[in-house]
């Protein structure tokens, strides 16, 4: 198994997108990128820790890439936002991939030169660590699959970027 850490905005709307992936074991919600250790959702959503909202994907690199990864990504959230995503703003909202080693870096950059070839606009996404992971509170993990669809805001968000999944990357999509 390989991991990937991505921060997309809201970490409930990019742990949905990712969990239907085929090769993709396991998507978690939390916290990288900042100071203190152990940040709580409260601490992090004051925009004081600069730890960003992000999701750590453990997935089988024999049946999905890290570019694959990368591609999703960038099709399901908007690079072009600093610090925000929609209407939410904020260092913890930015658009950033974290390494976990070294090796991704030519990977990462890569991804961010398709998609800003596919953009007017500049591509802010940045890359970011190695960091440490810190996991969300219980209550944000798999939050789409339980609360979040009673949740307006994500009702929202969430199904116009499950219908760009499922038009751009069908054949990646679990069963």
């Amino acid at each position: 198994m390989a991991e990937a850490i991505f921060a997309g905005g809201c970490f409930w709307c990019t742990e949905a997108v990712f969990a239907q992936l085929a090769g993709v074991s396991a998507v978690s919600s939390g916290y990288i990128g900042g100071h203190g250790d152990n940040p709580t959702y409260k601490q992090v959503c004051s925009g004081t820790t600069n730890h960003a909202e992000a999701i750590r994907i453990a997935y089988d690199p024999a049946a999905i890439s890290y570019a694959d990864l990368l591609d999703v990504f960038f099709a399901t959230h908007d690079p072009t936002q600093l610090n925000r995503q929609g209407n939410d703003i904020g260092t913890q909202y930015r658009s950033a991939i974290f390494l976990i080693d070294e090796d991704q870096r030519a990977e990462a950059e890569a991804g961010i030169a398709r998609a800003q070839a596919e953009r007017a606009e500049p591509v802010v996404t940045t890359i970011e660590g190695p960091a440490v992971w810190w996991p969300a509170e219980d209550y944000h993990q798999e939050y789409w699959e339980g609360e979040g669809q009673r949740n307006p805001y994500c009702m929202a968000v969430i199904p116009p970027k499950l219908a760009k999944l499922r038009k751009g990357f069908a054949g990646k999509l679990k069963g």
